[in-house]
């Protein structure tokens, strides 16, 4: 039985490093999935020590904030902000300062992976209707993206994991996080402009970038919510309960029906947490890992000191992703102190820039693009991203190290 556990652990993720299964139109959520499935079949895990393994308050709150994006998506919000974006300069190095800018705000509220799936195809067709190469604007959309929801516990989905783990201080991590993310994405940017030549834009005489219709009223409505929801984080509400309240809130409208802002909910993503719970459960059951971290304690390679805790999440985050990533250090280690589960929140979110597989939101931004007519390849997101990240994890480390939190 032990076997079987671990064979599916490794298969699993390996399944998460490739991204699919080769022969077989699976993708990482159904390789999770199928893996959780054999478990149960074979009695390594019931049905109620994988109901217990899954996070109910890190699902509940990211399904919250996906109601609360899903708002402004039907208001028109995120099309609006790239045509604005699109339309502010003809000046490329401006035009890509303001992208990184407004991308890494809009993450740090929202999520990256929902914020790039919503900007990239409109981002993508703007570039292209001024004669722009769209692929260094698109790596800093994703760059900024990673980058700027480094910022809070509910800018990208492992944040949200670690702060609902550890049950961090929304609060305090903001103060700490936000220098280096402010470093990180002006690195962003630097990097991209050292990187690629950004010719000027080349305006048509009837210009196609028209300003997208928005829905005031249901803009307002959703921002009003982002002030609640922000409000309620400063009281003793749990994080999840209180983005839970504002999305049943959001629910109940005369214009816009549950069923489609329920249908905006990434459940993919949802159901890629829950699988992965229950496969890392499973293998956490055999004690092998309790062994595996006995001998690392012994031989000084605990991830409680950036040292070790930099490469570790730089190679996992690039191999078999920093969400996977993080699940396992989390289950495997719960014990980790507050500065360290901050840290791992910087370090897994910035190494996730390295490579276009490093991390969900890189990955949705190629696709996104590419349907769009922009396709972005491999080797031009490393062109950027190496450098990138390097500067980025080396600033945030020594950030943290300076701060006192994490040891060197």
């Amino acid at each position: 039985m032990t076997t079987l556990a671990v064979a599916v652990f490794v298969l699993t993720y390996v399944g998460m490093a490739l991204g699919r299964v080769p022969g077989l139109a699976i993708d990482r959520t159904g390789v999770a999935l199928l893996g959780l499935i054999v478990l149960l079949a074979s009695g390594d895990l019931t049905l109620d020590q994988a109901g217990d393994a899954v996070d109910m308050p890190t699902i509940t709150l990211l399904f919250a904030l996906m109601i609360l994006s899903a708002q402004f998506e039907h208001s028109g919000f995120y099309g609006w902000v790239a045509s604005r974006i699109i339309r502010a300069t003809h000046n490329p190095k401006t035009l890509l300062a303001v992208l990184i800018a407004v991308t890494g705000a809009l993450a740090a509220v929202f999520t990256n992976d929902v914020v790039v799936f919503a900007l990239t195809p409109l981002v993508a067709a703007g570039l292209m209707s001024q004669k722009l190469d769209p692929r260094p604007y698109l790596i800093g959309l994703a760059g900024a993206a990673n980058a700027g929801s480094a910022a809070t516990l509910i800018g990208n989905p492992q944040n949200i994991l670690i702060g609902q783990a550890g049950g961090l201080d929304f609060w305090t991590y903001f103060v700490l996080a936000l220098p280096p993310t402010l470093i990180c994405l002006a690195i962003t940017f630097v990097a991209i402009l050292a990187t690629w030549r950004l010719a000027p834009a080349e305006r048509a005489a009837t210009d196609p970038v028209r300003e997208t219709e928005i829905d005031r009223f249901q803009m307002a409505k959703g921002l009003a919510a982002v002030v609640l929801l922000i409000g309620l984080f400063l009281t003793p509400l749990p994080r999840e309960l209180s983005a839970l309240a504002v999305a049943g809130l959001l629910l109940m409208s005369r214009r816009l029906s549950s069923r489609a802002m329920i249908g905006a909910v990434d459940w993919q993503l949802l159901l890629l947490f829950a699988c992965l719970f229950g496969v890392t459960a499973a293998f956490a059951n055999t004690g092998l890992a309790q062994e595996g971290l006995a001998f690392l304690a012994s031989h000084g390679l605990m991830p409680d000191r950036l040292s070790v805790l930099a490469p570790l999440t730089l190679a996992a985050s690039n191999t078999i992703g920093n969400v996977p990533a993080v699940i396992l250090i989390i289950q495997l280690m719960p014990d980790l102190s507050d500065g360290v589960l901050a840290a791992l929140a910087l370090l897994s979110t910035f190494a996730g820039n390295l490579l276009l597989t490093g991390s969900l939101c890189n990955i949705i931004v190629a696709e996104r693009a590419a349907q769009a007519g922009a396709p972005l390849s491999f080797a031009d997101f490393a062109r950027s991203g190496v450098p990138m990240t390097l500067a980025s994890m080396a600033a945030a480390a020594a950030w943290l190290w300076a701060t006192g939190l994490v040891s060197f």
